[in-house]
C-alpha cells in the first residue's frame, strides 16, 4: 500500500509537468507511460498473497532482512545483481544454484514470481521517488535562475541565489540546472556564477564533474526504470506452473522413482499439497516425506500402493 501510494503521488507528480509544458527525463516517461502496467502488477500482488498464504513463508532470523521471507532476500538478491532484468532462465539458475545450499519449500517455490513483483514494484518506488526529487530540485533552481536573468518580466536579482540557496550541500539536480541556466553569463554581471563554484569546490567537486556525474545518473536511473517496465511485461507471459516444476527438488524427487511426471499437472499438484501438508506437520522436511512416501511405496505389494498417491491422498495416508 506504501508503494502504491508513493507511484502514485510520482505518477501524478510527472504528469502535471508535463501538463505544465516543462521537460521530463526519459526515466520519467517510462514511467507516465507505463503507469497502467505497473498498477496491473499491485493488483496480482494484492489477489497472489494472501495474508494466509504469507504467514506460512519460513522467515529470515538474521540479516539485512531479518523476520521477512526467505524468498524475499531470493528476489532482492536476484533484482540487485540484474539491475531489475528479468530473464527466466537467469532466475532459473539462481534459485536451482540457491537449492544446492538450502532447499525451498513448495509454497516459497511457488511465492517466487509474486515476490520477484514485489521488490520490482519496489525498485520503481525508490527509483520515483528520485526522479520527482530531482525535477522538484531542478524547477526550484529554473525559478532562481529566472529571478536573477530577470525573465517573464521580472527585475533581475544578482543577489536572488546567495539568499534563496538551500543551506547545506547543494543537490546535484538543483546544481546542474543552475549552471545549466549560469553557463552563457559573464562572471563579472552575475556574481552568482562566481558563488556557485565556490560553493561546489566547497562541496568538493566542480561544475563539470557535477553535470558528467548527473548525466551518469540520469542514465542509470532510465535503465532501471525501463528494465523494470519489461521485467513486468515478461513476467505476465512466463508459465510459472512450468517454472516451478523445473525447480522444485520434491518434483525431482518424484520424478526419479515414480510414474510422477507422466501425470497431469493437476494430479502431481494433489500430491505436492499433500507432502506440503505432511511436511508441515511433522519436523521432516518435504524432501525427506517425499523420501519416506517413495520408500513405503518401494515396498509395496500390489501396483496401486506402490504409487505415491495411495499414501499420499487415498487409503494409504494413514500408515504413512
Amino acid at each position: 500500500r506504501n508503494n502504491e501510494k508513493v507511484l502514485l503521488a510520482a505518477y501524478r507528480s510527472i504528469a502535471r509537468a508535463v501538463d505544465e509544458g516543462r521537460s521530463i527525463t526519459p526515466a520519467a516517461e517510462w514511467v507516465l507511460d507505463n503507469y497502467h502496467v505497473v498498477e496491473e502488477q499491485i493488483r496480482e500482488i494484492r489477489e497472489d498473497l494472501p495474508p494466509g498464504f504469507y504467514r506460512q513463508l519460513p522467515k529470515l532470523a538474521e540479516g539485512h532482512f531479518a523476520g521477512f521471507p526467505r524468498v524475499f532476500g531470493i528476489a532482492w538478491a536476484y533484482v540487485a545483481h540484474t539491475d531489475s532484468r528479468f530473464d527466466p532462465e537467469t532466475l532459473r539458475r539462481f534459485v536451482r544454484a540457491y537449492q544446492t545450499v538450502e532447499p525451498l519449500t513448495i509454497g516459497e517455490l511457488w511465492a517466487v514470481a509474486i515476490t520477484l513483483r514485489i521488490v520490482l514494484v519496489e525498485n520503481l518506488r525508490r527509483v520515483a521517488q528520485r526522479i520527482v526529487t530531482s525535477r522538484a530540485a531542478r524547477q526550484e533552481a529554473d525559478a532562481i535562475a529566472d529571478r536573477l536573468l530577470g525573465v517573464g518580466g521580472q527585475t533581475a536579482d544578482p543577489d536572488a541565489l546567495i539568499r534563496r540557496a538551500p543551506p547545506g550541500p547543494l543537490v546535484a539536480a538543483f546544481a546542474v540546472q543552475l549552471v545549466h541556466r549560469l553557463r552563457e553569463q559573464d562572471p563579472h554581471v552575475t556574481p552568482a556564477v562566481v558563488w556557485l563554484e565556490e560553493r561546489l569546490t566547497k562541496q568538493g567537486t566542480s561544475s563539470e564533474a557535477l553535470v558528467r556525474e548527473e548525466h551518469q545518473r540520469q542514465g542509470a536511473s532510465n535503465v532501471t526504470v525501463r528494465n523494470i517496465i519489461t521485467s513486468m511485461r515478461l513476467m505476465s507471459d512466463v508459465d510459472w506452473a512450468e517454472f516451478f516444476e523445473s525447480v522444485s527438488l520434491v518434483d525431482e524427487v518424484l520424478n526419479a522413482s515414480s510414474s510422477f511426471a507422466a501425470m497431469d499437472f493437476a494430479t502431481r499438484n494433489l500430491y505436492r499439497n499433500a507432502i506440503e501438508e505432511l511436511g508441515r506437520g511433522t519436523r521432516l522436511s518435504e524432501l525427506q516425506v517425499a523420501k519416506q512416501v517413495l520408500t513405503t511405496a518401494a515396498s509395496a505389494k500390489t501396483p496401486r500402493e506402490r504409487d505415491p498417491g495411495y499414501h499420499l491422498i487415498a487409503d494409504g495416508r494413514r500408515r504413512l
